[in-house]
């Protein structure tokens, strides 16, 4: 099992760049054309576009996006891809993303100006999916090809895409195979034409022989170049998400702004505390606020001292860091309930340095509104004049000081800067309270709290709540009220089947609830068969998309049957055996995945606005943006800022943040970084495109020859 990546940041080392000082060393060629670092995707409005653009913007690569499919759209000429600046030729796109390998008419003036401009300025182009044809260099399917689905086929990477843009891959792409009534992946496979210069990079089996067919390859031609892709995909497909890092470093050379790395984080939470257990005959968990049976008897799920040892033991097996997010008070009660003896305590306070530590407040108390739980759904209580009853900032000063407290006297390693509230509660929660509690950030001040969790599936997005800003976490489908695996799939067949089926019609009467089941699970085989590998895919999906947000699962889930595990070993043993060693699992905590988002949004906006350059003059890389914006770039290893190495080794590259006071920073490049090759001709002066803005556009796409999927 390969290393997970433990550190806080992604930052360079270097007096010079913490500082944002401009670097000395590197030069600018003097007969070297500028290469701005930027992207131009043309767009037909399909997936594949779509899909190379999302990357872009996840990793906060820039570009402009020009859709073929609006009328108002600019023209594509020389005047729109190349002018001068300071007397140097500048090519405003570092690459050129295309829907096919020529999308326009024939004869188009077009697509003559791109083929000119790439030429010019060894520019190279994605055809992002392509009709496997001689004009991209392969022969056409009917000739010994194939053309049709490849859902579930086992595709490779070759020896030339191990050595060169996909060497962050051990080999196997596997094509998704979800749903049996549903084509997912259709795909071209062929060999490349008799004497065209193509380099297959991934290939599959053509159905029917044991020759490999081309998916992704180089085609050279004309001074050309172009990464031919044959499947059609989105931008939520793993195969997409395993090649969409080695697309992007083809066609920027591995020298880009912003930058992308695998993230995984687990939060454990309730920990020292008991869980609710499900009810497989009430249908509703006793002790929660929404199960009123007068029958219902709590029958609670608590971890044992043997469930810690088993977690430490994983941990260490698979070389990862759980978050536990605890509540003292769990412990207290346990203690005081059996005469001070609490053994799972003991366990984890001895085994302490075996995890990261999270404040989940003393009591787990809800810290929105006062709760009037008579009704169900439960609803705000309020006050005489008809305002909200809220809980007051003494109480929520008191859960957040006590816990960590008796975190503290108990020796656990904390960060005070993190929180967790119970429930997420004190954040807005829809429909029942429409705001946040306004004694929460009165509250996290006073206790000196800079990161509090969210819910991301109600708060997709990182927001300012007084001095704090949330992290959103991933909600598991891995049940907080469920140790054991049958009342996992008791609950999950009552929420997702119909009534008649004996479930709760919530799939019946909510449209847009996607889980639903045709049919209930048998409750001995349906955790194992369709749960986890359910839920392994979409955390995994999470993972490949440049996602930092942590995942949150209950102490229930390690205890018992310990249902968590399978999940996580699918995310990690399933990582493990698709990435190679230079392309750890990235594995922060809280507070560092917050300062990434802050980072990240910071920097978006600066792009957004346009007040970003970067540009590349031969081995040197130039990058200014606005003071306090820190700078995220991808650059080969070897690379220099003020004399001192640059970022931080990922995926065959290195990677990281540099703060910017203003001025330009200059990054040397590698001798082996060899700088693009061009004739540098003088194109006419025109006005740059504005940053990562979709440019209206009209024409509409031609695809040559293929046909629609």
């Amino acid at each position: 099992m390969k290393r997970t990546i433990r550190t806080t940041a992604l930052t360079v080392g270097a007096l010079i760049a913490a500082l944002g000082l401009q670097a000395g060393p590197a030069q600018a060629d003097a007969t070297a054309p500028r290469i701005d670092l930027r992207v131009l995707v043309v767009s037909d409005g399909g997936p594949a576009t779509d899909a190379i653009a999302a990357e872009l913007d996840a990793a906060g690569t820039p570009y402009t996006e020009v859709d073929l499919t609006s009328s108002a759209r600019p023209t594509i000429d020389a005047g729109f891809l190349a002018d001068t600046v300071d007397g140097r030729p500048r090519a405003k796109f570092q690459a050129v993303v295309l829907p096919n390998d020529n999308p326009f008419a024939a004869g188009s003036t077009e697509m003559a100006a791109l083929a000119s401009y790439e030429q010019t300025y060894a520019i190279p182009q994605v055809d992002a999916y392509t009709y496997a044809r001689p004009q991209a260099g392969l022969q056409v399917p009917s000739s010994g090809g194939y053309s049709g689905s490849i859902d579930g086929v086992q595709a490779q990477v070759t020896a030339a895409g191990r050595s060169g843009p996909f060497g962050y891959l051990k080999g196997a792409v596997p094509f998704e195979d979800n749903s049996p009534s549903v084509a997912e992946s259709y795909a071209y496979l062929s060999t490349p034409a008799p004497g065209a210069d193509f380099t297959p990079y991934v290939q599959a089996t053509i159905p029917g022989t044991s020759t490999q067919g081309s998916l992704v390859g180089e085609y050279r031609h004309d001074g050309r170049r172009e990464l031919v892709v044959t499947f059609v995909y989105n931008q939520y497909q793993q195969q997409f998400r395993l090649l969409s890092r080695g697309i992007v470093e083809w066609m920027t050379g591995g020298v880009h702004l912003g930058a992308s790395r695998n993230y995984f984080a687990v939060h454990v939470d309730d920990v020292f505390l008991s869980d609710d257990r499900w009810d497989t005959q009430l249908n509703c968990t006793p002790g929660d606020i929404d199960c009123t049976n007068s029958s219902a008897t709590p029958n609670p799920i608590r971890m044992t001292a043997a469930d810690v040892d088993y977690a430490t033991a994983w941990e260490q097996s698979h070389r990862f860091t759980l978050d536990l997010v605890f509540n003292g008070s769990g412990s207290v009660d346990q203690r005081e309930d059996n005469n001070g003896v609490d053994q799972l305590a003991d366990k984890l306070i001895a085994d302490r340095n075996q995890f990261r530590w999270v404040n989940h407040t003393y009591t787990h108390a809800f810290l929105g509104c006062g709760q009037d739980t008579t009704v169900v759904p439960w609803k705000c209580e309020t006050n005489p004049d008809g305002s909200t009853q809220w809980v007051s900032r003494q109480t929520i000063d008191d859960e957040i000081a006590n816990n960590r407290a008796w975190g503290q006297a108990n020796g656990l390693p904390l960060d005070n800067s993190e929180l967790v509230t119970g429930e997420h509660s004190g954040l807005y929660i829809l429909p029942q309270q429409p705001d946040d509690n306004p004694n929460l950030a009165p509250a996290l001040a006073d206790n000196g709290v800079r990161w509090l969790a969210a819910d991301a599936s109600r708060q997709p997005g990182q927001r300012q709540v007084g001095p704090a800003a949330t992290v959103p976490r991933h909600p598991m489908n891995v049940f907080y009220n469920a140790g054991h695996a049958s009342e996992e799939v008791d609950e999950y067949n009552w929420l997702y089947t119909s009534r008649a089926q004996g479930g709760s019609g919530i799939c019946e009467d909510d449209p847009a609830t996607t889980t639903c089941l045709p049919a209930p699970l048998d409750t001995n085989t349906g955790y194992q068969d369709y749960i986890v590998p359910l839920e392994t895919r979409i955390d995994l999906g999470h993972v490949l998309s440049n996602d930092p947000e942590p995942h949150y699962i209950h102490q229930s889930n390690l205890a018992e049957d310990r249902i968590a595990y399978p999940v996580l070993n699918g995310v990690l043993n399933g990582y493990d055996a698709l990435f190679a060693d230079n392309t750890p699992l990235v594995n922060l905590r809280m507070k560092d995945i917050g300062t990434e988002l802050q980072r990240r949004a910071a920097w978006q906006g600066a792009l957004d606005a346009g007040h970003v350059t970067a540009y590349r003059i031969g081995d040197a890389v130039t990058v200014q943006a606005p003071s306090g914006t820190d700078v995220t770039a991808t650059l080969p290893t070897g690379t220099t800022l003020g004399g001192s190495a640059f970022g931080t080794a990922y995926a065959g590259r290195v990677s990281g943040w540099t703060p910017s006071s203003g001025a330009a920073l200059t990054f040397a490049l590698p001798p082996s970084a060899a700088a693009p090759a061009g004739t540098g001709h003088t194109h006419a002066t025109a006005t740059a495109p504005a940053p990562r803005t979709k440019v209206p556009a009209g024409v509409a796409q031609q695809v040559p020859s293929a046909p629609e999927h």
